[in-house]
Order: C-alpha cells, then structure tokens, then sequence
C-alpha cells in the first residue's frame, strides 16, 4: 500500500458546530460519522473550545445560532 492510499483511508473531521448555548460540540466526518461532545460545565466547554479552535481549520468550524428569547421581535414569523 502507498503512503498515498494510506492517507486517502484515514477518516477526517469535515465540519465542526459548536453550540454555545447548550455547551455541545457536533463532529462530522468525511466519512459520515457524527460525535457529539458535551461538556459539563463552562470550565469543561471552554478547555474543549480552546483545543478545537488552536487544531481545527477555521473554514470547518461554525457555530449554532443562538436561541431566540421571548424578548427578540417574532414578527417575521407567521
């Protein structure tokens, strides 16, 4: 087997989403997979966060929308 197929097999993060609100990281794979990382506390959620943006290549990480309140203007919804 070359170095290359050997690379091209190995199983890669495509996208990461990071959920403030709900302190939960959501990895996609390039080969389909999901993990879901949640974290216990805001200690925990901010060590997680600290490793995912020093490894993780900005173009693959997003972050959720943060819920609406009851306060926000919901007019725009019928």
């Amino acid at each position: 087997m070359s170095m290359i197929t050997a690379w091209m097999d190995d199983e890669y993060l495509m996208k990461c989403v990071v959920d403030t609100a709900k302190k939960t990281f959501y990895l996609y794979s390039n080969e389909g997979d999901t993990k879901e990382v949640v974290c216990d506390n805001t200690e925990q959620f901010m060590n997680v966060l600290g490793v995912v943006r020093a490894t993780c290549p900005e173009e693959r990480l997003t972050y959720s929308d943060p819920p609406l309140s009851k306060n926000d203007n919901l007019s725009f919804i019928s």
